[in-house]
């Protein structure tokens, strides 16, 4: 009695002290996760090696210049179609010099001149019918924050959009009583219309992935108690991800991005849900068989720790294997989702089983009104009456959908295999049509902004590649021959040496001498195409291959060129990573099973699946969405997601399997392991799936691929591989499966009956 007493004293303290501990780190963890988007970083520059031609190239022409610049462009119009007039013209002109002497926004001292470099231009295009107005932001102040959190860029962008419509009347919709419309874009304005795109990642992303797994849980549990209590743990793993990595990312120990930011959020409350369903449905299961919850409970996490673990293990070994890219933005996502699965562990094995053990002996109460109770033995033991003797019924004798299609599996293992081999396969011949070398930036936003008009309209009436030239840095005595070089490449508008004249559409470096620097010299060469279209990055792949052949020394750098050397840098890790992490994994799975054949087989048949699932989004973007292509890394991001967490399935599975087949042989064992697992492994599924989908309520091209691979190829591991391919196959090889193990010696002698549990 006083054992039992104290027993019941040290639970109540275990679970007030987690609840304690995750309350606090709710509250510290919750301010840090809204602050996440203050310590981003999206500038595709800061992410390429120092190793990167254009890199070395940015590192060498700072010398040149006295002051770093992010340009920011206005580009206005006649909404009638006509020749901008010499009172239009004055107009934008006065307006123009006047924005510098703004005041900054409300709770800010000082005027935008604190943050711009050089005098404003104003430029007439050489068809007279529009004006381009050039502003340069301090580059080291850009990022700055003000006193309302925003940054420098985004702020200076509202400025001028507001300023435009209030002084001008002119929006890109609405032209005023001057008749002009206005566009802001440039690099700083696309750098503020992906900061507005990614604002939703804080809200909105969360909002509706949270809501999507509440219906979700809803239906699987037909409880209004328990999806919340799921739901809990999920959003404090979160708040705990986010408190190390806001400290990690304002220190500067990693860089956080916008995407790795979205994908942080959904990785967490979908492995959080996942690992909950799983002990969960186990829970139900031994309150089924014990009196008390907190037994229960007990037996529940030895059984579950082993493959959650396992689980978070892998997808952790998976996304770690990107600190082997060559971008910052890749290595950074590494520890960001490894964070953040450690968040869901922890979460699943201490906060989830403390909620639900928080009413004590009533805690079935969370269950109501379906709260699962002990069967009664059939018979007593009386020389062991501390043992269950309950002869469990076979759980593949059930009339529900899983036992049915684990006996269908059963009975015709080869033809299920061979037959969802084959039609995998076929979804994965379409893989090579998957164009992932690259999009323009004006595609890679999928709602309508002010920055793509506005470069689409500077296209139209100047050279768009003079506003960010590719940059060349030569020996002087090789200038001639390098700028004759350049000239000679096709896509090349003009080669011009830099004098120190401000660069822009229809600046001129007039007849000063260049400006030479230890020797070098730099030259500007305007491409034309704009600079953040693929047409440009593939003119500054040309004129490097022609400016080395005459200068080997030469360096090539410029927008356009760090648009290159991140592709080739994707195109790099591709081929380095995708190797380690089918390594890695199938080394934990080996430990994991010990096995080869079972690891070998998980393995390739989610390797399958990864290249199904790719070749059947092929299809998708190239012929149901349009998109004009996709980013390098996608392929990259979505091998290593689709492979970490495809295995995660089959982890719950196989464990599942090994622990039947060592009572009643691998092929009964199969049958078995299916009918019980199926449910909770199909909800988790769709789980996962449901909360990468949601990514797609981000506009923007990336995620929304991202979106759509991973959350059909979940669902493909869930429906196909893990339902049918894998039990088929590991059913057809019986327990040759387990080999080296002991088990693949035991003799198949096809048991169904489960013996006592004597522990």
């Amino acid at each position: 009695m006083l054992s039992n007493r104290r027993s019941t004293i040290l639970r109540a303290v275990l679970v007030g002290l987690s609840l304690v501990v995750w309350l606090g780190i709710g509250s510290a963890g919750g301010m840090a996760q809204g602050k996440l988007s203050q310590v981003q970083t999206n500038d595709a520059s800061a992410f390429l090696p120092s190793s990167a031609e254009s890199t070395r190239a940015a590192e060498e022409s700072k010398a040149f210049v006295d002051t770093e610049t992010l340009p920011a462009l206005v580009v206005l119009q006649p909404a009638d179609g006509s020749d901008v007039t010499p009172d239009q013209l004055a107009a934008v002109q006065e307006w123009a010099e006047a924005v510098p002497e703004q005041a900054l926004p409300p709770g800010n001292e000082g005027t935008w001149s604190d943050y711009l470099v050089g005098d404003v231009a104003v430029v007439p295009s050489e068809d007279g019918e529009a004006v381009l107005v050039v502003y340069s932001l301090d580059g080291a102040k850009a990022d700055e924050l003000l006193a309302d959190e925003e940054g420098v860029t985004e702020s200076f962008v509202t400025a001028l959009r507001e300023s435009l419509e209030s002084e001008l009347g002119a929006t890109a919709t609405s032209a005023g009583e001057l008749g002009l419309q206005a566009w802001v874009t440039g690099p700083a304005g696309f750098v503020a219309d992906l900061v507005t795109a990614f604002g939703g990642i804080d809200g909105v992303l969360l909002l509706v992935a949270l809501g999507a797994v509440l219906l979700i849980l809803v239906l699987v549990y037909r409880s209004p108690f328990l999806p919340f209590v799921v739901i809990f743990t999920a959003v404090f793993a979160l708040c705990l991800a986010g408190l190390v990595i806001y400290n990690l990312a304002a220190n500067g120990t990693l860089v956080l991005n916008g995407q790795s930011q979205g994908i942080l959020s959904i990785l967490v409350v979908g492995a959080s849900v996942d690992y909950a369903l799983l002990l969960v449905a186990r829970y139900r299961e031994e309150l089924a068989r014990v009196e008390h919850p907190a037994q229960a409970m007990g037996r529940a996490l030895r059984a579950c720790v082993e493959p959650i673990a396992a689980s978070a293990g892998t997808v952790i070994a998976g996304v770690l294997c990107l600190l082997l890219s060559d971008l910052g933005s890749n290595r950074s996502l590494g520890p960001v989702a490894a964070i953040g699965i450690a968040s869901a562990l922890l979460g699943s094995l201490t906060l989830l089983p403390a909620l639900l053990l928080v009413f004590g002996r009533r805690s079935r109460i969370l269950f109501w009104p379906r709260a699962p109770r002990p069967v009664p033995a059939a018979a007593a033991d009386t020389q062991h009456p501390h043992v269950d003797t309950t002869i469990e019924p076979d759980p593949a004798d059930g009339t529900g959908l899983w036992p049915r299609l684990a006996r269908f599996v059963g009975r015709k293992a080869r033809p299920v295999w061979i037959v969802t081999a084959l039609a995998l396969a076929v979804g994965a011949a379409f893989l090579p049509t998957l164009n992932a070398s690259g999009t323009n930036q004006v595609d890679i936003f999928l709602t309508d902004v002010d920055a793509v008009a506005g470069e689409e309209v500077l296209a139209e009436h100047f050279p768009a590649g003079a506003v960010q030239p590719a940059i060349v840095l030569v020996d002087e005595a090789d200038v001639d021959a390098v700028t004759a070089a350049a000239e000679g490449v096709d896509g090349v508008e003009s080669v011009t040496p830099y004098t120190g004249a401000p660069a822009g559409a229809g600046a001129a470096a007039g007849d000063a001498p260049p400006i030479v620097v230890d020797g070098r010299v730099r030259l500007d060469v305007a491409t034309t195409a704009s600079a953040d279209t693929q047409d440009a990055v593939d003119t500054v792949e040309d004129l490097r291959t022609a400016v080395h052949e005459v200068s080997p020394t030469a360096l090539v750098g410029g927008a356009a060129a760090e648009t290159l050397d991140t592709n080739l840098a994707s195109e790099r890790d591709l081929r380095v990573i995708v190797p380690v992490v089918l390594l890695v994994i199938g080394v934990i799975l080996m430990f994991l099973l010990r096995s080869v054949v079972a690891a070998g087989l998980l393995l390739a048949a989610n390797v399958l699946s990864f290249a199904a699932a790719l070749g059947v989004s092929a299809i998708v973007f190239n012929h149901v969405f349009g998109f004009a292509g996709a980013d390098p890394v996608v392929p990259l991001f979505a091998f290593v997601f689709l492979v970490a967490l495809g295995v995660d399935y089959s982890i719950f599975l196989m464990t599942r399997v090994r622990e039947e087949s060592l009572k009643v042989g691998t092929r009964a064992g199969v049958v078995r392991g299916l009918a019980v697992t199926g449910g909770v492994i199909t909800s988790a599924g769709v789980v996962l799936a449901t909360t990468f989908a949601a990514l797609g309520v981000i506009p923007l091209l990336f995620l929304a691929q991202i979106a759509f691979i991973v959350a059909f190829g979940v669902l493909l591991d869930t429906l196909v591989v893990r339902s049918l391919l894998v039990p088929a196959l590991v059913h057809d090889l019986g327990r040759r499966t387990w080999w080296p193990s002991a088990l693949s010696r035991h003799q198949e002698h096809g048991l169904h009956k489960v013996t006592p549990d004597l522990e």
